[in-house]
C-alpha cells in the first residue's frame, strides 16, 4: 500500500494502470460539507449516513469545503474550529480516513488554481442563472461579493480535479452539477480528452429531513430559528425539548400525508432512525396523539446520536491520530489534484514546471 506520508516528489508511481491500481479499480466519487454553522440530523441521515456505504464501490474523495466558506464572513477562530470538528464528525460518522479520502479544500492549492483557469472558460451569463446566487445575494445584501458569484466554478474544480465519475446531488445543488459538465465539456472540446464528465450519483435516496417549526422547508444549519433544528452534538435534554415544540396541526391523526407535513416529518425522522417503515409507523401510532409521537421520536434521534457523540468525544482526545490522518489525506488529495493540475496547465500552454 503506498505511503501517503512520502512527499509527492518521491512518488514514483506513474502510468494509467499503476494509478487505476491505487484506485482500487473504483470509479471516483467526490463530496463534500460546508465548515460553516453546526450539522444537523437532516445532514447525518440524508447525506453523511449514506456515505458510508460508498466506499465499498466507489474510491471517495470527502472535503471539508472551508474555501467556499469564506464567500460569507466567518470569525477565523470559530472557522478552524468548526473545519475539525466536521472532520472528526466525518470519521465519527463511519467514515475510514484509511479507506477514504478525507481533507481540508484548503489544503490542496490545486482547487484555487484550477479554479482561476475553469474561470476562463466560463460565460457570465451561466454564472447569471445561478439560483443558489440570487438567493444567498438576497440574505447577504451587505456583502456581494465575487466569490458568491463564482462559487459554482470553484464547485466545478472539487469535482473535476479528482476526475470524479459520480457527485451525490441534492435537487438544490443538481444547477451546480450541470454548469459543471458544461465546463468540462467545453474544455474537452477545445483540448481533447482532459476530464472527466461527472454524472449525478443515483442510489439510496437519504431521508429528507424537514425543519420542525416549517416543515415546508429543509432543516438548516443556517435556520437562525434555534427550535428548527436538531443539531447532531445537542444534547438529550436539548433534543427532547425541539421535538416537542415541533410544528403538527390541529386534526389530531398520525397520517403519513403530504397534508399534514408536520406529522410528516417527524413520521419521517423516526422511520430513518428506526429503520420502519412509514406504513409500519402510522400503525404503531394509530389511536395515539402527538405526544406519543414526538416522545418515540425524541427517544429515536437520542440513541441514534448517543453513540456518534461518544466516538466524537473519543476522537477528541486522539490529537495526534486526526493530524496524522489530516496530513496524509492532505498528501494524498494533493497527488491526484497534481496529476490533473498538469495536464490542465500542459493544455492550455503554461509553462512546465521544474521537478
Amino acid at each position: 500500500m503506498l505511503n501517503w506520508y512520502q512527499t509527492e516528489k518521491r512518488l514514483t508511481i506513474s502510468g494509467n494502470k499503476e494509478e487505476q491500481n491505487m484506485l482500487n479499480g473504483k470509479k471516483v466519487l467526490f463530496s463534500g460539507m460546508q465548515a460553516t454553522g453546526n450539522l444537523t440530523l437532516g445532514n447525518y441521515l440524508g447525506a453523511l449516513k449514506n456515505w458510508v456505504t460508498l466506499s465499498d464501490e466507489y474510491e471517495c474523495f470527502y472535503s471539508v469545503v472551508d474555501m467556499h466558506s469564506i464567500t460569507v464572513r466567518q470569525d477565523p477562530a470559530t472557522l478552524r474550529k468548526r473545519a475539525r470538528a466536521l472532520y472528526t464528525l466525518y470519521i465519527a460518522a463511519g467514515l475510514d480516513p484509511e479507506k477514504n479520502c478525507i481533507y481540508y479544500q484548503s489544503h490542496v492549492s490545486g482547487h484555487a488554481e484550477l479554479m482561476w483557469i475553469l474561470n476562463c472558460f466560463t460565460y457570465m451569463g451561466e454564472l447569471n442563472r445561478m439560483t443558489q446566487f440570487k438567493d444567498k445575494a438576497a440574505k447577504h445584501a451587505d456583502n456581494i461579493n465575487a466569490g458568491l458569484f463564482t462559487y459554482p466554478v470553484l464547485m466545478a474544480a472539487d469535482i473535476l480535479l479528482y476526475q470524479t465519475d459520480v457527485v451525490p446531488v441534492g435537487i438544490d445543488q443538481m444547477q451546480h452539477l450541470e454548469i459543471t459538465r458544461d465546463i468540462a465539456e467545453r474544455f474537452n472540446n477545445i483540448y481533447g480528452d482532459v476530464f472527466t464528465i461527472p454524472e449525478a450519483f443515483v442510489g439510496k435516496v437519504g431521508a429528507k429531513i424537514m425543519s420542525l417549526q416549517d416543515p415546508e422547508k429543509k432543516m438548516s444549519k443556517s435556520d437562525e430559528n434555534p427550535n428548527a433544528s436538531i443539531y447532531l452534538m445537542d444534547d438529550p435534554d436539548t433534543i427532547v425539548r425541539k421535538v416537542k415544540r415541533a410544528v403538527t396541526d390541529s386534526e389530531g391523526v398520525i397520517l403519513y400525508r403530504d397534508e399534514q407535513p408536520g406529522v410528516k416529518n417527524l413520521l419521517n425522522i423516526y422511520c430513518a432512525c428506526s429503520g420502519k417503515t412509514p406504513e409500519d409507523a402510522v400503525k404503531e401510532f394509530g389511536g395515539r396523539g402527538y405526544g406519543d409521537l414526538k416522545t418515540a421520536v425524541a427517544e429515536e434521534v437520542v440513541s441514534v446520536l448517543k453513540p456518534l457523540q461518544g466516538r466524537v468525544a473519543q476522537l477528541e482526545k486522539e490529537k495526534s491520530y486526526l493530524d496524522s490522518m489530516i496530513k496524509n489525506n492532505a498528501e494524498k488529495a494533493q497527488y491526484f489534484a497534481n496529476k490533473t493540475l498538469r495536464k490542465v496547465q500542459k493544455k492550455v500552454g503554461f509553462p512546465e514546471r521544474p521537478r
